[in-house]
C-alpha cells in the first residue's frame, strides 16, 4: 500500500483550513494530518509532524508565510515542499515567497482537483510552475531588481552551453518533454540536464531555476 502524501495547512482563516482539510482528505493518497495558525505554528508542526507537503498562507499573525518558508526549506536537509496560498495570481509576496524556497504557488479559489494535483505535483519533487500563470508572475516581480545580480550571475558561467539553454526555456515555462521537443533531443536528456542545473547552482527546483534565470538577466521580461 502506498504511504499517504501527509499535508499541513498553515493560515490564520480556521474556514480556509476546515475548507481544505475536507477537500484534501476525500482525494485518495493524501493525509491532512494537521493545521497550523499562523508561520510560527507552521514550523513547529513541521517539526512535530514531518509533513511531506505544507500548504502555506503568506499574510498570516505574528509570522507571516515568507518568513516561515524560508525557515521550513532553508535547511540543507529539509524535505518538505511548501505550495504558498494566494487570493491573487499576481502578488509580490507570492515572488518573495518562491524566492525563499517554496516550490509553487495555488490561488485559495482552487478547485478540488486542482488542489490534490499541486500538493501531488509538489510531493513528487516537481516544481508548480505553469506557465501562463507563474511565469507570468516571476516576469512581472522580477521587474523590480531589473541590475542582475553580480554573485549570482558568475554562477551561470559554471553551466555548459547546453544547460544555459535548457535553463532559459525553463525560466520560459516550457516542459521538459516541450523543451525536449525545441532541442531535438530525448526527455531523459533534458531531466539529466535540469538535475545538473539543479546541484550546479544549488537550486531547490525549476521553480527556483526559473527565477534564478530571470535574476541574473539570462532571460528577460516581455519588453524589458
Amino acid at each position: 500500500m502506498t504511504t499517504p502524501i501527509r499535508v499541513l495547512i498553515a493560515d490564520d482563516q480556521v474556514m480556509v483550513r476546515q475548507g481544505f482539510t475536507v477537500l484534501l482528505n476525500a482525494e485518495p493518497g493524501i493525509e491532512v494530518v494537521g493545521q497550523a495558525v499562523d508561520g510560527l505554528d507552521a514550523i513547529a508542526k513541521v517539526a512535530e509532524l514531518a509533513p511531506d507537503v505544507v500548504l502555506m498562507d503568506v499574510r498570516m499573525p505574528r509570522l507571516g508565510g515568507i518568513e516561515a518558508t524560508g525557515r521550513i526549506t532553508g535547511p540543507a536537509d529539509a524535505t518538505v515542499k511548501v505550495l504558498v496560498l494566494t487570493t491573487f495570481d499576481l502578488d509580490e509576496y507570492v515572488y518573495e515567497a518562491l524566492r525563499a524556497g517554496a516550490s509553487g504557488f495555488l490561488l485559495k479559489d482552487a478547485s478540488a482537483a486542482e488542489l490534490a494535483h499541486a500538493v501531488r505535483v509538489v510531493a513528487s519533487g516537481d516544481a508548480l510552475l505553469a506557465p501562463n500563470v507563474t511565469k507570468r508572475l516571476i516576469a512581472e516581480f522580477s521587474r523590480i531588481t531589473r541590475t542582475p545580480r553580480a554573485p549570482a550571475r558568475e554562477r551561470v558561467g559554471e553551466l555548459t552551453a547546453r544547460e544555459t539553454e535548457v535553463l532559459s526555456l525553463i525560466a520560459q515555462g516550457l516542459s521538459n518533454g516541450e523543451i525536449a521537443e525545441r532541442l531535438v533531443v530525448a526527455e531523459q536528456t533534458v531531466k539529466t540536464h535540469v538535475g545538473r542545473i539543479l546541484v550546479k547552482l544549488n537550486l531547490r527546483d525549476r521553480t527556483q531555476a526559473a527565477v534564478f534565470a530571470y535574476e541574473t538577466g539570462l532571460v528577460r521580461p516581455a519588453g524589458y
